[in-house]
Parts: C-alpha cells; structure tokens; sequence
C-alpha cells in the first residue's frame, strides 16, 4: 500500500486516495476478517489519522466492539443532532464504558446556522434534507476535516441502495479523496446476531420496540416484520440517507446525475 501513504504524504498537491487506491485495498482484504483488516489498518499506519463514525444505533455494537479491540483510544465521532431517542443517549454511554472506548468525539450543529434555518426545530417535517444538512452534514465535515479515513458501520443487507457496499470507498463527501472503511459491509444478519451472542453484547433498547434501524426520534417509525430494515427512516419521503454517506459506484465514481445536497 506505499502508492497510499505516497498520496497520504502529498495531500496539499493531490488526492488523499484514489479509486486506484480503493481497488487495490478490497483486493488485498478479500475475504480477511474485519478485526484482522482492521489490525493491520492501524498497524501499518497507511490510512493515516483515523476516526469512527457511529450513531449508536442498532446494530452499532459490533463495529465499536471491534474497534475496542483493536484500539479503545480511536476516535469514535457522535452527531448529537439534539433530536436523538432518549434511549440512544443512555445506549451511547453505556457502551462507551463497556467498551472502554476513551475518545468519544461529540459533535453539534452550528448554532447559528440552527437559529438561521430551523428555530423552530420542525424543519424535518417538511425540509428533512434541510434538517439533516444542518444537523449531520455539515458538522461531520467539520469534525472530520483533519482525517484521512473514517470508519462506519453499514452493511450491505441493510438496504437496496447499500447492496454491494465494498469494504474500502473513497468518501466523496470529501475533496480530496478521504479514505472510508466499511468492515462490516459483507456481514448478515444472522452473523451480526450471533457476534452479539457470543460477546454478550447489549442491545438498543428500541429494537425489541420494531425500531430495527434508529436514527433521530421525528424520522424514525417502527418497522413491521418482513419489511425492509430502513423502511422506518424518513418514511413517506423519497428520502433513504441522511446525506453523511454519499453513495457511489463500484469504481469509486458518483453515479450519473447524482448531486449532493448542498
């Protein structure tokens, strides 16, 4: 991986990674298992600084169990968009102290920007791209501005548009070629379930409520069995992410015609 520490060493003349870079890491961890590929990604040091991102959601506790492992001082980055489930809040500190997880990054919405576009605090219920833009977009760019790589914790099952998610991306939420890691991306169901099971991992406590996927409290409705996972999150809006993850194509180009919301 020396072309990527290169680009690494050069990011004020270039591209941090490339889609070059990406193909070249899916390959080399082909069929690795995601604590072995996150080890030798700390390891070796060659995707530079590094966070998490995470929403203490569902299914959070595997990755952020795998992370403590590896490095409990990682930085884990927390969007509190202050529209959480009260029971997020509690489920994010109790698995910090379980996990022994020590660099919890919370990141709030600028606010001026809130008491400029939402001081009411309804722009969801009729704006939920403008919601999500001022609560998660931008503070998450400027929280990640000095990182080379994030880390997050989607899988490919957990939706249509997440089929296929490859393990190494480049984030085109960023200029200059962030590097995103997706080490649960080939991962069931069934093997997430059992991965809690044998680490005795606690769960959210909204799951068992039909809240399969969680994000902010307005936007997140129960899910009904045999539905798709995400089919909770801004139902009844032609609207399935948040726009912290812009999607892409296998070859690490946007798709045509895509915009991201600015």
């Amino acid at each position: 991986m020396h072309e990527a520490v290169r680009r690494r060493d050069v990011i004020d003349t270039g591209p941090r990674f490339t889609a070059a870079d990406v193909a070249q890491l899916n390959a080399r961890f082909a069929g690795v298992e995601a604590r072995d590929m996150l080890r030798t990604v700390f390891g070796e040091g060659f995707a530079g600084r590094i966070a998490v991102v995470s929403s203490f959601g569902a299914e959070s506790a595997v990755l952020l169990h795998l992370v403590a492992q590896v490095d409990p001082a990682t930085p884990v980055v927390f969007l509190e968009t202050h529209k959480h489930f009260p029971e997020t809040i509690a489920y994010r500190d109790e698995l910090v102290a379980r996990l022994g997880l020590s660099n919890l990054v919370i990141v709030e919405p600028d606010p001026a920007r809130l008491a400029e576009r939402d001081a009411s605090g309804l722009r969801w219920s009729y704006d939920p791209d403008g919601c999500c833009e001022i609560r998660k977009v931008e503070p998450l760019a400027r929280a990640l501005a000095g990182f080379d790589a994030t880390i997050t914790g989607r899988k490919g099952f957990q939706a249509a548009t997440r089929a296929g998610l490859p393990r190494f991306e480049i984030d085109r939420s960023d200029a200059l070629g962030r590097l995103k890691l997706n080490p649960l991306a080939n991962w069931s169901k069934a093997e997430l379930d059992a991965y809690v099971e044998a680490h005795d991992l606690p769960p959210h406590p909204l799951v068992v409520e039909g809240y399969p996927s969680i994000g902010c409290s307005p936007c997140t409705s129960q899910v009904a069995p045999g539905e798709d996972a995400r089919s909770g999150r801004w139902k009844g809006w032609d609207k399935t992410e948040c726009g912290i993850h812009v999607p892409g194509t296998p070859d690490g180009e946007l798709p045509p015609g895509y915009e991201p919301f600015l």
